[in-house]
C-alpha cells in the first residue's frame, strides 16, 4: 500500500527568528520514500539540515519578520501490516544491555522514574518480564487515562498524567515508557504519522501523534498506550528520551502558530 502524508504550519513571528524544526520522515523509513519528500517554507529561506544525538533529522533556518509557513509532503511505501507482535520477545538482564540502551532506563524532562518506581513496582511487580509486562503496563495506562485536546499542556509530566487521569498520545506515552524504565526496560519516545487506516475514522482534528517503543530480546517494539491495539501505517519521524527530544519546531525568539494542518492518507489504486 502507499501512504500520502503531508502538512502546513505557520507562525507569525515580529522579529527575524532562528528555528529548528524536525519535520522529516526518520532516515528509517528513507526506502520507502516513492519519488522525493519536500518541505519548503513561504516565505523562500535556507534550511540547513543536520542530525541530532538520535540520528534524527532536523533543520535550521532563521524565519523573517512577519512569520514562516511549513508546507511538506511525501509518499510512502507501507507493507500494510500492523505493528509487530511477539510475546515471546524477552525483558534483558540490566546488566546484559548495550551501553547505548542505559540512557532509556534514565530519568529525563518529562519521564520522572523517581517518583513512579514504588508505584510501578506495586502494580506490575507480579507481571511476567518482557512483553507480558510491557503489555500490562500499556493496557493499565490506556484504561487508567482519558484522552481529550482539552488536556494538552505543553508541561505535563508522566507523574502528572498519572495524578491527573487525563491527557493527550503524548501523555499516554510518557506515563507508559515511564512505568517501563521503572520496571529496567528501555523505552524511548516516538513521534510521526498515524492515520486512521483500519479503523474507524476518528472525528478528533487529525494530529501527529506520540507513541513508544520498548527493547526486548534485542530489538525495538511498538506500543502504542493511547489506542492499546496493532496499528496500521504509523509513520516515524522522529525518536527520543521524551517529546523535549522531538518537538516538531523550536523556536529562539517570540512566535504565534497561526495554522497547524496534517494529512495522512491511504492512496487507494483507481
Amino acid at each position: 500500500m502507499q501512504i500520502k502524508v503531508g502538512f502546513e504550519i505557520a507562525y507569525t513571528a515580529p522579529q527575524p527568528t532562528p528555528m529548528v524544526i524536525m519535520l522529516s520522515i526518520h532516515p528509517s523509513r528513507y526506502a520507502d520514500i516513492v519519488g522525493t519528500e519536500t518541505i519548503v517554507t513561504e516565505p523562500d529561506v535556507p534550511i540547513g539540515f543536520y542530525r541530532d544525538g538520535f540520528g534524527n533529522v532536523c533543520g535550521r533556518l532563521v524565519a523573517p519578520a512577519g512569520g514562516v509557513t511549513f508546507r511538506g509532503s511525501a509518499l510512502l511505501r507501507d507493507s500494510g501490516l500492523p505493528d509487530a507482535v511477539n510475546p515471546a520477545a524477552q525483558q534483558v538482564a540490566i546488566e546484559q544491555l548495550p551501553d547505548d540502551m542505559m540512557l532509556y532506563l534514565m530519568p529525563s524532562r518529562y519521564c520522572e522514574t523517581d517518583k513512579l518506581t514504588d508505584i510501578a513496582w506495586s502494580l506490575f511487580g507480579a507481571t511476567p518480564p518482557g512483553w507480558a509486562r510491557v503489555q500490562a503496563i500499556t493496557a493499565f495506562v490506556h484504561d487508567h487515562v482519558s484522552f481529550g485536546y482539552q488536556h494538552a499542556h505543553h508541561m505535563k509530566s508522566a507523574h502528572d498524567v498519572y495524578e491527573s487521569r487525563a491527557g493527550v498520545c503524548r501523555d499516554f506515552a510518557h506515563l507508559a515508557l515511564t512505568f517501563c524504565r521503572c520496571m529496567g526496560i528501555p523505552a524511548r519516545y516516538c513521534t510521526g504519522y498515524l492515520g486512521d487506516i483500519g479503523v474507524p475514522r476518528d472525528p478528533a482534528p487529525m494530529d501527529f501523534s506520540g507513541w513508544f517503543e520498548v527493547y526486548l530480546s534485542g530489538q525495538w517494539y511498538t506500543f502504542d498506550a493511547r489506542h492499546n491495539t496493532p496499528r496500521i501505517g504509523r509513520i516515524l519521524m522522529a525518536t527520543g528520551r521524551d517529546a523535549a527530544d522531538v518537538a516538531l519546531t523550536t523556536s529562539f525568539g517570540r512566535m504565534t502558530l497561526a495554522k497547524f494542518v496534517v494529512i495522512t492518507d491511504e492512496v487507494v489504486a483507481g
